[in-house]
């Protein structure tokens, strides 16, 4: 198989996941508004739940996958045998997740109609074969699979969620959605694989380096869901889950903008690595953190200035709890991005799971603790700060781990073009939240003119990434072909 350019796969991919989560910018206004701040409570805990036991079942699976196939994805025999040991130990140990989760769940209790809908989901992550697509750098199809469910699954949305009563027939459409997703990727399955005999089979040697990447994998849960979890469990009130849920959506939306690169990444790390080419990771490293810097400061500070605006025009009534949570959880976006980098682009790919494990057991640690103290005092707000202290504790402890092979004061130096341009930005913006004017227009100006002050900025500084970007697309497009000979020729 071919190499594919980084660049298209990061489209694909970043499509991909723009378009996993791109729902929530069509439909949560209207489930806001539908459901209400409750019933997207009952379902963001009890999802909350099964999807431990879906962690718990798939193990680290997927990322380990993804990268046994990255390390043979030219030899079709080989990641054949890979992808069917693989499967065959998922599907083993979902079975098991699955029997333990309906007994405990879906027999009795007040939410059992929700937990039992939702064991489509886990039939979903047992036929989940994403990760050998990302594994082979095949972004393309599962692209153009997503597009499509996605569609069927908003006209879904509109056609049967009509109010809060709808909540049965909401997580109905969801899950089955994401089933039918997952189902259609086998469909281009047999053109990369070839049928392997069973006594070819070894699904044990894969269990000891599989649950060494689930060990990390359930820290990360720790302080991506047990938030959800927690506040449900301690809180009567199923709306501060709702609240924190929708806060999430929207920082997740942002925050795949910049970690999509990442999952392109991995693969091309892990293949990297096992030529030895250390000078070309390192290359690769840099090059992901101009690209999580470019994006990410002018995206956190824009954030935080709109949302005032943008609560109220996205969510509708009722949501003003959500202003407060969005300018606390916005930073995520840039030290997800870093640990991104750091984590799974870095060290999970050179095989240094122990020190990625370390890291993110810690950042569960904090995580876990200091939402037993600020949630029952401060509600979601509590459990956004803890989220907050427990991502830059991982970013501080993978920085320790790397600081031979990279210097992190080099790392930081590269953000400090955007970080100037960012600042400027803001001052170009933060004006018109004191004019009063039509919340609309606001929010069109302050996001049109962010952007553009921030581009013009980084042409003036002759910024390196926007260098890359002019030299990849100069050719193509006529006007940035201009604006190149501009600033890097005469300048």
């Amino acid at each position: 198989m071919g190499k594919k350019s980084i660049s298209r796969n990061y489209f694909y991919n970043m499509l991909y996941e723009i378009l996993a989560l791109i729902l929530p910018i069509i439909t949560t206004p209207y489930l806001a508004r539908t459901l209400g701040a409750e019933s997207i409570g009952i379902y963001s805990y009890t999802l909350s739940i099964a999807t431990y036991f879906i962690l718990f079942g798939t193990l680290g699976i997927a990322l380990y996958g993804q990268r046994e196939i990255a390390y043979v994805q030219d030899n079709k025999k080989k990641r054949s045998l890979i992808f069917w040991e693989v499967f065959l130990l998922k599907v083993c140990t979902m079975l098991i997740s699955t029997m333990i989760y309906f007994v405990s769940f879906c027999l009795n209790g007040q939410y059992r109609i929700y937990f039992t809908i939702l064991l489509i989901e886990l039939l979903t992550q047992t036929l989940d074969i994403i990760w050998f697509f990302r594994g082979i750098e095949e972004f393309k199809k599962t692209a153009i699979r997503n597009l499509i469910v996605k569609i069927l699954f908003v006209i879904c949305i509109f056609i049967f969620v009509k109010n809060s009563g709808d909540l049965v027939k909401y997580i109905f459409i969801v899950t089955l959605a994401n089933l039918f997703g997952n189902v259609t990727l086998w469909l281009y399955l047999p053109k990369f694989i070839n049928k392997i005999k069973i006594k070819e089979l070894n699904l044990k040697k894969h269990l000891k380096p599989v649950i060494m990447l689930f060990i990390p994998q359930i820290a990360v849960q720790i302080y991506n869901i047990l938030d959800k979890t927690m506040i449900g469990y301690i809180v009567d009130n199923k709306s501060e889950v709702g609240f924190y849920e929708q806060t999430t959506k929207i920082t997740s939306i942002l925050t795949t903008f910049v970690t999509s690169l990442g999952l392109v990444m991995v693969p091309r790390m892990a293949s990297t690595f096992a030529k030895g080419d250390k000078e070309q990771l390192k290359k690769y490293m840099y090059n992901s953190f101009r690209f999580v810097f470019f994006l990410a400061l002018p995206v956190v500070a824009g954030v935080i200035i709109v949302s005032d605006r943008f609560v109220p025009v996205f969510f509708g009534e009722g949501y003003d709890s959500i202003k407060t949570l969005i300018k606390i959880l916005s930073p995520i976006i840039l030290f997800i991005g870093m640990t991104n980098i750091l984590g799974t682009q870095y060290l999970l790919p050179v095989k240094k799971q122990k020190e990625y494990t370390i890291s993110v057991i810690i950042g569960a640690i904090i995580n876990f603790s200091l939402n037993l103290i600020f949630i029952p005092k401060m509600l979601s707000v509590g459990a956004s700060i803890t989220t907050i202290i427990a991502e830059v504790s991982v970013l501080i402890v993978q920085a320790f781990f790397i600081r031979k092979e990279f210097k992190f004061f080099e790392i930081m130096k590269l953000s400090l073009k955007n970080l100037i341009a960012t600042l400027i930005m803001i001052i170009g913006i933060i004006w018109i939240n004191f004019i009063d004017i039509n919340i609309y227009i606001a929010l069109a100006v302050q996001i049109s003119l962010g952007i553009f002050i921030y581009g013009i900025t980084l042409l003036v500084l002759k910024d390196e990434f926007i260098k890359m970007i002019l030299e990849k697309f100069k050719d193509k497009l006529k006007i940035l072909s201009v604006v190149y000979r501009l600033v890097w020729k005469e300048g």
